[in-house]
């Protein structure tokens, strides 16, 4: 076994030599050493024998500081090593315990042959964390806690996949510690023969006790509190990515699984490596962690990789078909998308302007910071097919999110429940739902202070967390910004709402009562819209498809729900959403000058315009919206009127009619039922376009007008 060890430290030493690890490990050592100047390496090859001379330059001698374990990380691609030596490879893998003890012995006699740390006394001083590149694509190295057997108590390399759900704040850990026998005249009362470093799994007090004797005179062993080395330790919570199917309103998917959270451990360099929420690929090793009379499994990382999720590269043949037959126009496509869109839930033809909608905010959907969001506020009185449509919408993304009324939407922060008494900060709806859809529901059910919350998120894209010192065991209160990178979906229910207060009388033409939520959060919720129709007459179609799905739940009751299925509008969304859209510069200077125009028309003595800043953004991001859904990548004026008229259809709604006197449905005057339809809609989107460019030549800036201030 000697002679199998002394061969696999040999390729060991190859290995390191051949990936650069040799020089990595030089440069490491500076930090121990008070290295001042570069060294230099020179490697001489000969036949059989292997000689590397280092030119090293040392720092003064004062400069220097004694450690009780010296730390080095070395990268290992477990495919290259398996080359040069197959023993040495399944030990990496499978035994990475006692394959970290191998390159130990190397680094230390690298270090004593080449005066890398003068410091350095014991082979037991070096701690060696290996962190492999990868594992083989293999089912035996994958650990799911969705599935049995979990193996913890093997100790070998695992790789996992999750989303993370809870994260605890950076807190300290013991990396190694020196004992001294009590016994003054013992040879180990001095030196560092006795030394304690952390192992996958190990806690606390585990690491560093006060039970240890002298294996020379059984004396008691006692701490050099002076040597202790401390590290920085994270604890994180993931859960599988499946989680998500089970957090969605409406799924097809029938199966039933087991999902639990898994605890992970982050040190030292990984420590606030991950942020909460994101999705994650990690390599470590399992172990099981013992807190009292609680044993939880958990997870020591070895290296972390965030999973970007790749959409599709095509869409499928019945969309390519639908796209070359509306070529001509660049309103027809999407106007048949919207009309046959959701035939499961709802019947073709109905309820196009919000549905337009609903998709343009599914493809507005990315995990980028500063992106273009657009949020929807649906005001209606028939709230049982709103909902079943926006849940059947939100399972569209792989991120879409139903918020469940006993949860918080944002963040909260708990004590940590592994006994560390430090800060847990707990994902919510509005952070698992990243780079897709949160949906609220009734946005009238919510108190006042989660309004005012809302309010402020929906402003800023960012929540704040507040630690208070005291109460976590930390020196000083702490506050924690996370980035919200999500569209919220709401609708408020009008026949509710108008019980609850008493309703205005002077209500300009156009205008809704929407005094129930507050004007800033209005305000900040991108598009505002009114569902077709009222509950007093919903129409035939819809009442017969109602009662149809009521008996037969499953059956396909139009002929555009087999030719365009959920997956084919699941695959064309997550298409359509990864495309990169420029404006051009025609699109650009119509939606510049209706905006500066409306801000001139809509306002009043008192507030100045009505029109917010932040009707820009949305005009930007509904005008690319519908170029991605367009399939297109340049942002046209036919794609820019339609975000003009939904956003004119909302302040409508929200403030009253302007000088644009838009029709109660712009976008959807007419019934989509043939071709001819669909030309009267083009020529009238025309006569918009027209009617937009009047509006703007009369109060835009080119045109002067005595406004208030005057």
């Amino acid at each position: 076994m000697h002679r199998e060890i002394q061969k696999m430290r040999e390729i060991a030493l190859v290995y390191l030599d051949r990936s650069g690890g040799l020089q990595k490990f030089v440069h490491d050592c500076k930090k121990y050493n008070g290295i001042l100047n570069r060294q230099s390496v020179k490697l001489i090859r000969k036949k059989n024998k292997r000689f590397v001379t280092f030119k090293v330059l040392f720092a003064p001698t004062d400069t220097k500081q004694s450690y009780a374990v010296y730390r080095f990380i070395i990268s290992i691609n477990p495919s290259d090593i398996a080359e040069l030596d197959a023993t040495l490879g399944n030990y990496v893998i499978h035994n990475p315990i006692q394959a970290a003890q191998i390159f130990q012995s190397v680094c230390f006699v690298a270090i004593k042959t080449l005066s890398l740390i003068e410091q350095l006394q014991t082979e037991a001083q070096i701690s060696i964390l290996l962190k492999p590149t990868h594992l083989p694509p293999l089912p035996s190295y994958v650990l799911s806690l969705s599935a049995f057997p979990f193996n913890y108590t093997s100790q070998r390399f695992y790789m996992s996949e999750g989303i993370v759900i809870a994260m605890g704040t950076v807190t300290k850990y013991t990396q190694g510690a020196r004992f001294l026998c009590t016994e003054e005249t013992c040879p180990f009362s001095e030196g560092f023969r006795y030394i304690r470093v952390h192992l996958p799994g190990a806690t606390e007090s585990a690491t560093v006790r006060n039970d240890f004797v002298c294996s020379l005179c059984s004396s008691p062993l006692q701490e050099d509190m002076k040597f202790r080395v401390l590290g920085d330790k994270q604890i994180v919570e993931m859960i599988d990515a499946k989680v998500l199917n089970a957090l969605k309103g409406y799924s097809n998917d029938k199966s039933h699984f087991r999902i639990q959270t898994f605890t992970v451990f982050l040190r030292d360099e990984l420590a606030n490596k991950m942020k909460i929420g994101n999705h994650y690929k990690i390599i470590g090793i399992p172990a099981c962690v013992q807190n009292g009379l609680q044993s939880t499994a958990c997870i020591e990382v070895n290296s972390v990789r965030l999973c970007k999720p790749n959409g599709p590269s095509f869409v499928s043949d019945n969309f390519k078909h639908l796209l070359s037959l509306t070529s001509n126009s660049c309103w027809r496509f999407t106007a048949i998308l919207a009309n046959i869109f959701a035939s499961q839930v709802v019947p073709p033809g109905t309820y196009n302007t919000l549905k337009l909608a609903i998709l343009l905010s599914l493809v507005q959907t990315c995990e980028k910071e500063n992106a273009d969001y657009l949020d929807l506020l649906i005001v209606t009185s028939d709230t049982l097919v709103i909902d079943r449509l926006l849940n059947y919408s939100i399972c569209l993304l792989p991120r879409g999110i139903r918020h469940p009324p006993s949860s918080e939407i944002f963040p909260s922060v708990s004590k940590d429940k592994h006994g560390t008494g430090s800060a847990s900060i707990h994902a919510c709806s509005a952070v698992l739902a990243k780079g897709g859809i949160c949906y609220i529901g009734d946005l009238s059910s919510y108190k006042k202070d989660k309004l005012e919350l809302l309010q402020s998120v929906l402003d800023s894209r960012m929540t704040t967390v507040f630690i208070p010192g005291k109460k976590y065991g930390e020196e000083a209160d702490q506050q924690v910004t996370i980035s919200v990178q999500t569209n919220f979906w709401s609708f408020v229910d009008v026949d509710s709402s108008s019980k609850k207060h008493i309703q205005k009388d002077n209500f300009l033409i156009g205008q809704m009562d929407m005094s129930l939520i507050p004007p800033n959060l209005l305000d900040v919720f991108g598009l505002l819209i009114h569902n077709e129709f009222p509950s007093c007459r919903l129409s035939s179609p819809l009442v017969h498809h109602i009662l149809k799905k009521a008996i037969n739940p499953e059956a396909m009751l139009y002929k555009v729900s087999q030719q365009f299925r959920m997956q084919d509008y699941e695959e064309f969304i997550l298409f359509a959403k990864n495309l990169h859209v420029e404006l051009s510069s025609e699109a650009e200077n119509l939606i510049q000058g209706y905006y500066l125009a409306s801000r001139r028309v809509r306002r009043d003595s008192i507030h100045g315009s009505t029109l917010s800043a932040s009707a820009l953004k949305i005009l930007i991001s509904l005008s690319k919206a519908h170029t991605k859904l367009s399939l297109r990548k340049k942002v046209l004026e036919e794609d820019a009127l339609i975000a003009v008229l939904l956003l004119e259809s909302s302040l409508t709604l929200k403030h009253g009619k302007s000088a644009l006197c838009i029709a109660p449905n712009p976008v959807f005057p007419f019934d989509l039922s043939d071709e001819n339809s669909l030309q009267q809609r083009d020529s009238y989107l025309m006569q918009c376009h027209h009617q937009l460019l009047k509006f703007i030549g009369a109060y835009g800036p080119g045109t002067h007008i005595k406004t208030n201030e005057e």
